[in-house]
């Protein structure tokens, strides 16, 4: 396999943006939120008689593939974190990854635990206190069923903090040049689904293999590395044959994964060809975000909203049901929707503007510090940096809970 280095796919001024990435993110948002809310039966709608699909009929079917923005974002998140991580040593990348977390997430947690144990407390039953301890560290899907999420939304960042590992390893391994990352970006996905086909009739192995190598999502992963490598590096056959091979790989997955999901949570048969026509869609859209006209494009207030994508992804579900189930009584379905649409997105931006721009820096620079003095992983970087990333990775915005 061969790779020479051609001139960028889409030159760029350094530093300058992807504002269309931007604007994904925070479309991918809306569409989960929407489907929590109008599609998912939770029944807050009308204390729980009812299920969401009743009250929006027509809102709620468009909303049931909502939950594909996981898939979404996980591709955005391939692309970005291969922009963060090359050029920094692992203890700079760990550093930045931490920041870009826990700040939000930490005051997600306090605020979850306030709602189940406080204010809504019938939806906190069968759940101990003790679970915002474990939460807090984000590590609650490494210490198995009995230390659940809070909130389900945040089994994203599980997958999330898996893909981080797998990255500080390419970097401690110095995997990190265009054909060696080109060949991961192949190899990880095709590798963990043959070993998922092989072990599928049995349980323990097959969720092992989905426990280290998560074949689910990796090829989602894969496909906006093999972006990052045409946006980087330039578009040859070999690495748009690779965009080809991971995008098959996830829309596969997807595809497997969308149906039998949208079936559990909403009650609605999807026709498969239709998950996998939206799955293309979202591959294609990546791609012309990133190495097409659109990497380009200036879009006015997206990095406002890219900015928004991570609070409203950690604070929507939980609280977005509470809010319904109050203010439906009083204002009725269409106004209840605007107006917690609207309160979610306001403490969004306060969560950004009053805990993420002043904490994350500090706790990037401290943990980098820290990591630092961990021999091998302040060592210099491999390769210059690239051109900054939009907002801040997605980090597991957006997703299903489960």
């Amino acid at each position: 396999m061969t790779c020479a280095p051609t001139a960028p796919a889409t030159p760029r001024r350094p530093g300058s943006r992807l504002q269309a990435l931007d604007a994904t993110r925070f479309a991918a948002a809306l569409a989960v939120v929407l489907y929590h809310w109008t599609s998912w039966h939770h029944g807050e709608w009308d204390g729980g008689d009812t299920v969401a699909l009743e009250i929006w009929p027509v809102l709620g079917r468009l909303s049931s593939l909502g939950s594909l923005g996981v898939q979404l974002f996980f591709m955005v998140s391939g692309f970005v974190i291969l922009l963060s991580a090359l050029g920094r040593s692992p203890a700079r990348y760990l550093g930045s990854r931490v920041g870009r977390l826990y700040p939000a997430y930490w005051v997600a947690v306090l605020l979850a635990g306030l709602l189940l144990f406080v204010l809504w407390p019938e939806a906190g039953e069968g759940r101990s206190p003790v679970q915002i301890l474990t939460n807090l560290t984000m590590l609650q899907g490494a210490l198995g069923g009995g230390q659940p999420h809070l909130d389900g939304v945040y089994w994203t960042l599980w997958i999330e903090l898996k893909f981080y590992a797998t990255v500080l390893a390419l970097l401690l391994l110095r995997w990190t040049t265009p054909v060696r990352l080109l060949a991961f970006a192949v190899l990880w996905p095709s590798f963990g689904t043959a070993l998922w086909w092989a072990a599928r009739g049995h349980a323990q192995a097959s969720s092992t293999v989905s426990h280290w190598l998560f074949p689910e999502y990796s090829a989602l992963f894969a496909v906006g590395i093999a972006l990052f490598l045409v946006h980087r590096h330039g578009g040859t056959p070999t690495r748009w044959a690779g965009v080809a091979v991971t995008a098959v790989l996830a829309v596969a997955w997807s595809t497997r994964i969308q149906v039998r999901e949208t079936m559990a949570t909403t009650g609605l048969v999807v026709p498969w060809w239709v998950v996998a026509g939206v799955g293309t869609a979202m591959v294609v859209w990546v791609a012309v975000a990133t190495v097409g006209p659109a990497a380009r494009w200036h879009v006015p207030g997206a990095a406002a909203a890219g900015a928004l994508t991570y609070p409203l992804y950690l604070h929507h579900q939980l609280w977005g049901w509470w809010l319904i189930g109050r203010l439906t009584p009083i204002l009725g379905p269409r106004p209840t929707l605007i107006v917690t649409l609207a309160l979610v997105l306001v403490w969004s931006a306060f969560v950004h503007r009053w805990v993420e721009r002043p904490l994350g820096p500090r706790l990037r620079e401290g943990a980098s510090r820290m990591f630092e003095r961990v021999p091998g992983l302040g060592a210099d970087p491999l390769r210059p940096g690239g051109p900054t990333s939009p907002s801040g990775p997605p980090d597991g915005a957006g997703g299903r809970a489960v």
